[in-house]
């Protein structure tokens, strides 16, 4: 990055927009169709997203530098959440506007508990989200409930999407652009995220793991990469998956090992896609109680 210089044709823009919301409105499958790369991880639970991902869209006029942060957690109190909301804080301070996220004609306390925490003084775009579901096939009704929200904060702009077929996601950058400065772009043009290789493939990890397992177990279970070799045309990924407790090994590793298998040959899959050369990975289970509590760990891991 030091050696990286840019120039940029007149009236160039480039700069960060928060993408926030409560868990499960669409933030990282927004994001990832936003910059056409999958650099953010999707599952159905709420909290997959753990680190603030970003990821950098650049075309001709623009670039956008996207921070994706996990949805605000209202249910669980431990030392993660707590981590998580703090995140989620410190994204919205310093970016140039944010985009909030609802889901078409479901807008829930936990909605309110994010717009409580929203910047007054940084243009804050509402983002009306899976528009494709049928509830939401009603335009007079999905204008009522947009009307109903934008009663309740002064939003700069609005958007309708649908994040999973990537449905005006051109039209929303469109809106985004005008909101950011002036100036030449942070980052090279073919660049999706600023995240380590290692960052990526313990993301990819996670997100099988989440996809996978049962309702309770993925909030008492993270990941660490052991060890990763870039060699001559092969990647060497050795990754943990950390759980809290003993008797959590054998739900992860499944009958005869076919839980932790299908996991390990579908994240290697993804991988080689995102890395574009073979990997060989490995991934194992160990235990690290009260791994949720410990402020220290979650440092190590950079949460």
């Amino acid at each position: 990055m030091d050696e990286f210089t840019q120039t940029a044709p007149a009236g160039y823009r480039c700069g960060f927009i928060a993408i926030v919301g409560r868990p499960n409105v669409g933030k990282s499958t927004l994001m990832n169709h936003l910059i056409g790369q999958k650099v953010s991880i999707t599952s159905k639970k709420a909290q997959t997203t753990r680190n603030r991902v970003t990821g950098i869209y650049t075309d001709d006029t623009a670039q956008f530098v996207f921070v994706d942060t996990p949805g605000f957690q209202t249910d669980h109190r431990n030392a993660l959440n707590d981590r998580l909301n703090q995140n989620v804080t410190e994204a919205l301070s310093g970016v140039d506007a944010v985009v909030f996220v609802v889901e078409a004609m479901r807008f829930t306390e936990a909605d309110r508990t994010v717009m409580k925490q929203l910047p007054k003084h940084t243009p804050v775009i509402l983002v009306v989200n899976k528009i494709d579901k049928d509830k939401a096939k009603d335009k007079t009704a999905l204008q009522a409930f947009i009307d109903g929200i934008r009663t309740e904060f002064e939003f700069a702009a609005c958007e309708v999407v649908s994040a999973k077929h990537g449905l005006r996601i051109a039209n929303l950058l469109e809106t985004l652009k005008p909101f950011l400065p002036e100036g030449i772009p942070l980052y090279p043009d073919d660049m999706v995220t600023d995240k380590s290789a290692r960052f990526l493939a313990m993301e990819i990890v996670r997100e099988k793991l989440f996809r996978y397992l049962g309702e309770e177990l993925p909030y008492a279970m993270n990941v660490e990469v052991e060890k990763f070799d870039e060699g001559e045309g092969i990647h060497h990924i050795y990754i943990a998956v950390l759980v809290d407790k003993e008797n959590q090994k054998p739900i992860v590793i499944g009958k005869g090992g076919e839980k932790l298998k299908k996991i390990s040959t579908e994240a290697r899959l993804d991988m080689e896609k995102l890395f574009g050369c073979k990997v060989f990975l490995k991934v194992w289970v160990k235990v690290k109680s009260g791994w949720a509590d410990d402020i220290r760990f979650l440092n190590e891991l950079g949460l």
